[in-house]
């Protein structure tokens, strides 16, 4: 069998750090999801969020009067989630195994179909999700992701970091062109009383082709519109947003 998750998935000390300072992408998606379920019949029903984070989108949905199912691989975000948001459903699951609900949205943010947590992800597996999705959307109903592209980090390297007087984040991203891969190490040192605690992950994904994704959303069924913004939030180069439709 297969080992499921290739190494560790936002743990506790990551998934506070995403939560506390990189929170903004999620804010920006619930806009643009909450905008384009404006209109009856998809004012009202079930919103799922596949890698579901700390809940963010979730919470936003929630407070738009929707009931939000979440799935997350990692169980610290699973935590945060069901903490934000109560009456949520939120699972530990990866994206390639859940049972879908009958909805009026399916979002996916922050890359969440690249990466490699799960060692069967591949883009054979995304479609295989993708169906399921499309079947499980109500007439109407929406599909919001974002992917990485080849050339999400142009120049093949790159180093940056962000701290508070709590946490500290280290991030060096390594794109390898010919395998369309990329490699993102990230350490982290969360203030533990007096000192700090230092942890390290490891995320690998895999990137692909701006049309080669339009082409297997269509091939579903799906009507589709790439994004170069969730709301006011404009993607960086290599990463692209689709907002897919099942026709009524």
């Amino acid at each position: 069998m297969a080992k499921k998750n290739s190494g560790p998935a936002y743990d506790t000390d990551l998934a506070y750090i995403h939560d506390a300072g990189f929170g903004h992408v999620a804010r920006a998606a619930a806009d643009e999801l909450l905008a384009r379920l404006k209109k009856p019949p998809l004012k009202s029903g079930t919103v799922v969020e596949l890698g579901c984070g700390s809940g963010i989108l979730s919470e936003r949905a929630a407070k738009s009067g929707y009931d939000v199912v979440g799935f997350d691989i990692s169980p610290a975000m699973v935590e945060l989630a069901k903490k934000r948001v109560p009456d949520g459903k939120f699972l530990c699951q990866s994206f390639v195994d859940v049972d879908l609900p009958r909805c009026v949205a399916v979002a996916a943010i922050g890359e969440i179909f690249n990466y490699l947590f799960d060692s069967r992800n591949s883009l054979s597996t995304v479609n295989k999700v993708w169906r399921r999705v499309y079947k499980s959307l109500m007439p109407g109903g929406v599909l919001l992701l974002d992917m990485a592209l080849a050339g999400r980090i142009p120049a093949g390297k790159f180093r940056t970091y962000a701290e508070t007087d709590d946490w500290a984040c280290l991030y060096e991203g390594i794109e390898q062109a010919e395998k369309k891969t990329l490699e993102r190490h990230i350490t982290t040192f969360v203030r533990e009383g007096e000192t700090f605690r230092r942890a390290k992950e490891l995320h690998r994904l895999k990137l692909y082709e701006r049309d080669e994704l339009v082409e297997s959303l269509n091939k579903i069924g799906f009507q589709v519109r790439t994004l170069k913004a969730y709301s006011a939030w404009k993607f960086p180069p290599g990463w692209l947003g689709f907002a897919c439709v099942k026709p009524k």
